[in-house]
């Protein structure tokens, strides 16, 4: 619990100095703009009241997503942190729009702005600004996994584009008396567009429900094998219900002469195990193996290594083999190469039927959720 709650702290911290700097820079740039006549500067200190907007909707959606579960949400709010970072992302989007727009209104009719040296400097210090409130927001908010945050630094580093496209204007203006503001604006606006959209989609799909981190997968896969009694894990599934809020399931494979008593032991040493050392509850489901009859042994080792032969299939597992009824049952993995999967399995069901002609074969595919 602690260490969520100095998740929470961060991530607050890191956006109230967002909001504080941005409110001084767009106090600064306001003063200059209006002073100059340059209708760059005032859109840039408006685009900064933005950015403040921005690093507010990210506490919003910190304290909202640490409200306790209830009824009606069960695994709790958050998953809000997601939306945060879609509202961000439809504001850098929006900042984009209207830089392209009244970027194009300059190339059509030019306006010659009355730059002076003090508004360079101001300038200058606001792309210096930018650039490292950009860089420690984003270093922030890939430390302490919150999307929005990632979003705002992003939208940070932008600004810094923004008001350098903004100084080239100036220098460009006050050196050869030639006005660039419009076709640099359309240009630096094409990115922050690209930039927005971008960050759109990698907030939708965690929304959606996008693959977990495979390495994070690999370790808790291999922390149950570790574990005296498994000989296998398979079916690893992982539900987010936030950046740092997961359950999910998991399939192991143990001795088939295990008692019950010692099944319950296990499993309740698996679940006490990923909950220390990952935060994630697991369900976990059983498989028994057989360990002695090498009839079964050998049937199992045959089908396997033709099936893991085929393109495309990943491992098989949780096998039920009943040589006195004649049944062969067992689960295949397969990746998403693998695009008729109901032809695919007729097909190997067929092969295993030349094998082994007396047995019923019933095979389920899974599909590869996390590796």
């Amino acid at each position: 619990m602690g260490k969520e709650i100095s998740r929470e702290k961060a991530i607050t911290n890191t956006s109230v100095i967002g909001i504080v700097t941005n409110i001084f820079l767009s106090l600064f740039k306001a003063g200059a703009g209006l002073i100059a006549g340059s209708i760059a500067i005032v859109l840039d200190s408006v685009n900064n009241l933005t950015d403040a907007l921005s690093s507010a909707i990210t506490i919003a959606g910190i304290k909202l997503a640490k409200k306790n579960p209830d009824t009606n949400h069960p695994f709790g709010y958050g998953r809000i942190e997601y939306f945060s970072a879609i509202i961000i992302s439809i504001i850098v989007l929006a900042a984009g729009v209207t830089s392209i727009i009244e970027s194009i209104k300059k190339i059509i009719t030019p306006e010659k702005a009355d730059y002076s040296i003090v508004t360079i400097i101001i300038i200058v210090a606001s792309v210096i600004t930018k650039l490292i409130l950009g860089t420690y927001v984003k270093k922030q908010g890939k430390k302490y996994n919150s999307d929005a945050l990632v979003a705002s630094g992003s939208d940070a580093s932008f600004d810094a584009i923004i008001s350098g496209s903004t100084l080239l204007c100036a220098l460009a203006t006050m050196i050869f008396d030639f006005v660039i503001d419009g076709i640099v604006g359309t240009i630096i606006s094409i990115f922050i567009i690209k930039a927005g959209i971008e960050m759109l989609l990698g907030a939708v799909d965690d929304v959606m429900g996008n693959r977990p981190d495979s390495e994070i997968t690999k370790d808790i896969k291999a922390a149950i094998r570790e574990i005296p009694g498994v000989m296998g894990a398979y079916d690893l599934v992982l539900h987010n219900y936030g950046p740092n809020s997961a359950m999910g399931s998991v399939h192991v494979e143990i001795p088939s002469d295990l008692p019950a008593s010692d099944i319950h032991k296990l499993t309740t040493i698996i679940q006490a195990t990923i909950i220390e050392k990952f935060k994630i509850f697991l369900t976990v489901g059983i498989y028994a193996v057989e360990v002695k009859d090498e009839n079964i042994i050998n049937i199992k080792k045959t089908i396997n290594d033709y099936c893991v032969s085929n393109p495309g299939v990943i491992n098989t597992h949780g096998y039920y083999i009943d040589v006195d009824r004649k049944i062969i049952s067992f689960d295949l993995t397969a990746d998403f190469t693998i695009k008729n999967k109901a032809e695919f399995i007729k097909n190997t069901i067929g092969h295993i039927n030349e094998m082994y002609p007396e047995y019923q074969v019933a095979i389920n595919i899974d599909t590869n959720y996390s590796d």
